[in-house]
């Protein structure tokens, strides 16, 4: 019996984190909360990105959806390696959970403004390049 034990609670502990995850507390301060917190607003973005992309593709044909899809990815890989790089300071610290989220959070909320402004434009529509037009000259 005592041989079984120990492996039962092993498997308990192993499921712990995810069993015992803690909601945001805003008046707790500490760093440990902090990255909790950074990661609920990093999730709720996250879930305000995926309606956003469904409310495009529930308006769009199949191949305008593949076209938004591909993009859709390249974006999401170009968030993660922006966030990667931006916060490799601060890696093995205590920090850096809560910085990486702040990234995500930050890029992703900039994703469904965009994705918004599009769902709302008809790709006939010349005015649809509207304020963002002028920002690319810098580039050249």
């Amino acid at each position: 019996m005592r041989s079984l034990f120990l492996p039962a609670c092993l498997v308990l502990l192993a499921n712990a984190p995810s069993a015992f995850a803690e909601d945001c507390d805003r008046s707790d301060d500490s760093q440990s909360m902090l990255n909790i917190c950074a990661d609920a607003d990093y999730q709720a973005a996250d879930a305000k990105l995926n309606a956003a992309y469904k409310n495009i593709v529930s308006s769009n044909d199949q191949a305008s959806n593949k076209l938004l899809q591909t993009a859709q990815r390249a974006w999401i890989a170009f968030r993660d390696a922006e966030c990667a790089y931006s916060t490799a300071d601060s890696e093995g610290g205590s920090i850096h959970p809560m910085e990486v989220s702040q990234c995500l959070t930050k890029l992703t909320n900039e994703r469904i403004k965009q994705l918004s402004s599009d769902a709302n434009c008809k790709l006939s529509d010349p005015s649809c390049a509207g304020s963002d037009a002028g920002g690319d000259q810098d580039m050249q």
